[in-house]
């Protein structure tokens, strides 16, 4: 586990949903983040009391946590620097990015020096196994998206939530950054070797008796060029029972691609279900999860309505209004001694 409490790095970004790690923290583990460094060019706020690297130390933070993604998830000088300046006011670091902090040779030696951690979040353990698709006992839910930084952590997060408030057993897990972040373990799938995909989610998701769910944060989109395949081995390692779709009805474009429009909502629902079953032929589509932060509360209502309608399945920001109708729905296609309703995708 990494130390916390964590001071949260905002940095100079000027890209919101780079911020997505920083923010996931702030949401789901608040009691643990004392704060946010952030320089007076970002304009971003996650709403907590913004602290210099000392500043933080002398509040408590343990953790410099580097909650930021770019393009090809480099470390640059200016981020080294900083994290330099953390480790001499006495804090652990964390970063999730591909290069890895061990691989920078000044931070390792001050590191060593001031006696604090190195975390590298994105290592996948090692002997992972090779996929074998063989079924397995249990019940899984999987996100997927319409396309990258969607809200599927956020929507497997809530869904969970709303499992275990209605007394269902129900763990969530984590297949990138954020996600292993808050939860304390599992699989950054875009970090493994692609044949070696699948077999990292049978592993992460093994086999249950319980009745209980495994609910599986979803990576990419089949829809993406640049994250297609981590998509694909997800849903195949996963056999998921159930799917959700998450979009952001707000994005015309791919995340990263301006050249490459979003897929319809039923086009990527009906792919999704389609590869799900090479190894879950029975999959089914249980919900869709709209990101609605960038519009009012009356159209983002509407417009779950009429998907809602289009679809026939339920839809709802679950973050912004609850994940009950998603939740109610999916555990009544699957009760055992419930008529299955009529209605799939």
């Amino acid at each position: 586990m990494i130390p916390a409490p964590y001071l949260l790095y905002l940095g100079r970004s000027d890209d919101e949903v780079g911020l997505k790690t920083s923010r996931g923290l702030a949401v789901f583990r608040r009691d643990d983040c004392v704060g946010e460094f952030r320089h007076d060019e970002c304009r971003f706020t996650l709403g907590l009391p913004r602290l210099g690297l000392a500043e933080a130390r002398g509040a408590g933070a343990r953790t410099l946590v580097l909650g930021i993604a770019n393009p090809g998830g480099r470390l640059a000088p200016s981020l080294v620097e900083e994290a330099l300046e953390a480790i001499a006011a006495g804090m652990n670091v964390a970063s999730g990015l591909h290069q890895r902090l061990r691989d920078e040779p000044r931070l390792v030696q001050a590191a060593e020096e001031a006696g604090v951690t190195l975390f590298d979040v994105r290592d996948p353990p090692a002997d992972l196994p090779v996929g074998n698709g063989l079924p397995r006992a249990g019940k899984r839910l999987l996100t997927v998206g319409t396309d990258c930084s969607v809200g599927k952590m956020y929507t497997t997060l809530v869904l969970r939530d709303a499992f275990r408030a209605r007394g269902v057993a129900a763990d969530f897990r984590a297949t990138g950054q954020t996600g292993i972040l808050i939860a304390g373990e599992g699989v950054p799938l875009d970090a493994v070797v692609a044949d070696f995909i699948s077999g990292a989610i049978e592993a992460l998701s093994p086999a249950r008796d319980d009745d209980g769910w495994d609910l599986i944060e979803g990576q990419g989109s089949l829809f993406h060029p640049s994250f297609a395949g981590v998509s694909t081995g997800l849903l195949h390692g996963a056999q998921p029972a159930a799917i959700v779709m998450c979009h952001d009805p707000s994005r015309p474009r791919m995340r990263g691609l301006p050249h490459y429009p979003l897929p319809d909502l039923a086009e990527c629902l009906a792919m999704n279900l389609q590869v799900a079953r090479l190894t879950s032929p029975d999959v089914r589509a249980v919900g869709v999860a709209l990101n609605t932060s960038k519009m009012d509360e009356v159209a983002a209502r509407r417009l779950c309505d009429e998907t809602a309608d289009r679809l026939a399945l339920p839809c709802t920001d679950p973050f912004r209004f609850g994940a009950d109708p998603i939740a109610d729905w999916t555990l009544r296609c699957f009760a055992p001694s419930s008529p299955k309703p009529t209605v799939s995708a």
